[in-house]
Order: C-alpha cells, then structure tokens, then sequence
C-alpha cells in the first residue's frame, strides 16, 4: 500500500535548484534508503515529507492525503534530521517528557522503552549537557520513535555511534520493519543502507531515481 508519494516536486532556495519536477513513491513497511552528494538535497526532502518545507511546485501525499489540506505537519510521523535542542540542563529523560507533553499522548513507560531501545538508561540523571555526542545521537532517535509513529524519518542515524550502538541502531531499525513501520534513511556509510534498505534512490541532477548496486556491492 502506498504510503508517501512525491508528486512531480520542484525545489530551490535562490539561484540553487535542488529539485526539478520530479517524483517518489514508498510502499507501506518498507525501508527506503536515500543516497546523494552531499547538499543533494536528502534532507530538503526530509524536511518536505514531514512538512517542515513546502515544495515550489507539486505535491506530497501521505497516507491518502496531501501535505497542506488537512494538516501542514502529517501526524504519526517521527523525524530525525538536524540534531535536536534538547535542554541542556535537564537530563534525557526530562526533555522527552516535555516534548510529549505537548501532545499528552505518551506515557512515562513509552519513553523509558524508547530509551533503553536505543540504549540509554531512561532512570539516569545525568544532565544532557554532559553527554557524549553518541548518547545525544540516540536521545533525538529516542525521541523520534517514542510515540509509535508508522513513518519514520532519520538522516544520518548512526553518526557519532560507537561500533556496539552502530550494530544496537541497525537492530532497532530491523525491529521497527517487523512492526511495518515505514522507514527512510539515510547513512553515509553504504553497508548500512545495503543491509537494510528494500529499495534505494538516489539524488542525482535535481531528480530522485531508483538506484541498483552494481553487482560487486549486491
């Protein structure tokens, strides 16, 4: 079933053309890896599908339904792209429980799971201040699955992860596949797209289209 489609989108910022009338659709439960250049555009078009960003021109549907009908930000969906800003002086589980507040949909036992999935101990007090860039790296992926959400959004998910939370995040992701949970990534690193991604497309020339590995990668 189709989940997101990105209809004949155009984008640019100034004299910069990211994208030109191009298109992407991603089928329920899939794990779609977004590969490119840097300053290709994956996160601009992070940023579009989660409503953060309006495209130029064309349109983005999720679930049935276009990005500025209904709803400007479409619900149920959990984003990872720019390192959040969390509080500095509260610890890691404080901050995410402000966050869910503002919904009031999620329970103390939801973000303590949230947590120990990524493998942060949800009872530690330390402040956010002291954390190694890894522990604040799992927080805003924390963060981004706490409530459930069926779609997800992570750019770079495993950078500042040391080689034991590189292999706990991969883990994560096959977990969250299994629940059909839709899921876009991006990695830096292409044994990691290859390992879990269904399909995989690439930025390239201002068009997204589907990439096959050559067989030496395959």
């Amino acid at each position: 079933m189709q989940q997101i489609l990105v209809d004949h989108i155009s984008k640019s910022f100034g004299d910069t053309v990211i994208f030109r009338n191009t298109s992407l659709t991603i089928q329920k439960g899939h794990v779609v890896g977004i590969i490119g250049a840097n300053g290709s555009g994956k996160s601009v078009l992070f940023k579009m599908i989660s409503g953060l960003y309006r495209p130029d021109s064309g349109e983005i549907y999720v679930r049935g339904e276009r990005i500025g009908d209904r709803f400007d930000f479409p619900p149920n969906v959990g984003v990872f792209i720019d390192a959040p800003g969390f509080i500095q002086i509260f610890s890691g589980f404080k901050n995410l429980r402000m966050l869910a507040d503002i919904k009031g949909t999620t329970s103390d036992e939801a973000i303590r799971d949230a947590m120990n999935l990524v493998g942060l101990e949800s009872s530690c007090k330390t402040l956010v201040k002291n954390y190694s860039l890894g522990m604040k790296q799992k927080l805003g992926i924390a963060q981004a699955i706490m409530e459930s959400q069926d779609i997800l959004l992570l750019d770079e998910p495993f950078n500042a992860l040391d080689e034991s939370s590189h292999r706990r995040m991969c883990n994560v992701i096959k977990e969250l596949k299994d629940k059909s949970t839709t899921i876009l990534l991006t990695s830096h690193n292409m044994a990691d797209i290859l390992e879990l991604c269904d399909e995989i497309y690439q930025i390239k020339n201002y068009t997204i289209e589907q990439w096959n590995p050559p067989s030496s990668l395959s």
